[in-house]
């Protein structure tokens, strides 16, 4: 008598493949850690940095614009925004149009400071590199960025 009679040939599927939730947050805290590190002398968090970065590019934008760029909410923006206000390194201005709307730029410090610590910044990313090999890391960077084009809403 044969046992796979009436059975499915089929292979089986694959096991599921995880957290895929889990796994991008633990390594992007890990990679976090590292920027962090190479960020610390200069008073700044790897989110810091690019906030800065971001209004470099975008001198004059508003809180909603920037939350959109950033995908992140407004009021979390905000709230990281804070800091780099108090330590005068953003500056927020009323919009001539809008008295309403506040746009943001990067004060002269602000700029002087993003200046300074992008040595800090490209330090992280060597080590990164390093770590990873150059083909790695820009595997990786090409994957995540297919994947936020895939994922958007």
């Amino acid at each position: 008598m044969h046992l796979n009679r009436g059975m499915s040939t089929r292979p089986a599927d694959p096991a599921p493949a995880g957290c895929t939730a889990m796994r991008l947050r633990r390594t992007a805290r890990r990679v976090t850690q590292i920027y962090e590190r190479h960020l610390e002398p200069y008073g700044l968090t790897a989110a810091q940095f690019g906030l800065l970065a971001q209004l470099r590019a975008h001198a004059g934008v508003s809180i909603g614009a920037l939350a959109e760029l950033m995908f992140m909410d407004a009021t979390t923006l905000s709230r990281n925004l804070r800091p780099l206000e108090r330590r005068a390194l953003v500056a927020f201005s009323r919009d001539a149009r809008d008295r309403r709307a506040r746009r943001l730029k990067l004060t002269d410090e602000g700029r002087a400071l993003l200046k300074s610590a992008a040595a800090g910044w490209a330090a992280a990313q060597r080590q990164v590199e390093a770590r990873l090999g150059v083909a790695g890391a820009h595997a990786l960077n090409a994957t995540l960025d297919a994947a936020l084009e895939r994922l958007a809403e």
